[in-house]
């Protein structure tokens, strides 16, 4: 078994259910009493926020690149990066290292191909929902149509995410205003919907909506566990 450098902190609230994810899918592939050999680095998610709503992406590459090189120092033969937004400067982290950077819209997409869904609708913060550091893969290597919601409902999923998820409120009345959103989005032709905030899953169920929902941060650790098994 292979070990996978994990970048956390993005926020700690999904971090910790990254360790969760690898630890049962290596249990469950192997059996026994095996579980994931992985690494963590985690970031102070306030500085990240920060120089997030800032603008400053550059500064944010140089702190992911810094804890990735952190990781291969330290043994890892993979690098994770546990938040969806931040992956905007994934490339500071796959042109400064030497071991493979698992890019988790690529995972994302690999999943909903194998459910040959072609419409998805995409949550997450603005950023990650207007940018096109995401999209992109998913339309480009997947060919898939990636649907958004309107300019209100996106400032509603990403307060949501920003003022609750990433500091550990989970409340009825978000989880209502997300499946609403989910159901319009439903209602203009997604047959899924990624849940593109590594938090979000903590919110929302597949047992909420009626389409099949894609836990993005699952997805990603699941893909690493079987990664580090096949080399």
């Amino acid at each position: 078994m292979k070990t996978i450098g994990l970048i956390g902190g993005m926020s700690w609230e999904s971090s910790k259910l990254y360790y969760e994810f690898l630890n049962t899918k290596a249990k469950e592939l192997l059996g026994g009493s095996h579980s994931a050999k992985c690494i963590m680095v985690s970031v102070d998610f306030a500085d990240i926020e920060r120089l997030t709503f800032k603008g400053e992406w550059k500064a944010i590459g140089e702190l992911m690149k810094q804890a990735a090189q952190q990781l291969e120092r330290a043994g890892a033969d993979q690098i994770l990066l546990c938040t969806n937004t931040i992956h905007i400067v994934g490339h500071y982290i796959s042109e400064n290292t030497s071991i493979p950077f698992l890019h988790i819209a690529t995972t994302t997409g690999e999943a909903i191909k194998k459910r040959r869904i072609k419409k998805v609708a995409l949550l997450g913060t603005k950023f990650t929902m207007e940018k096109d550091f995401y999209t992109k893969t998913l339309i480009d290597d997947f060919g898939l149509e990636i649907l958004i919601p309107d300019i209100n409902d996106r400032q509603i999923v990403h307060d949501v995410i920003y003022n609750e998820l990433v500091k550990g409120q989970f409340t009825n009345s978000s989880r209502q205003k997300i499946i609403k959103i989910i159901k319009e989005l439903q209602g203009q032709g997604a047959e899924g919907v990624i849940l593109g905030c590594t938090e979000l899953p903590i919110l929302i169920s597949k047992a909420d909506v009626e389409i099949p929902i894609f836990d993005t941060g699952r997805i990603h650790a699941y893909n690493a566990i079987e990664w580090s098994l096949r080399h």
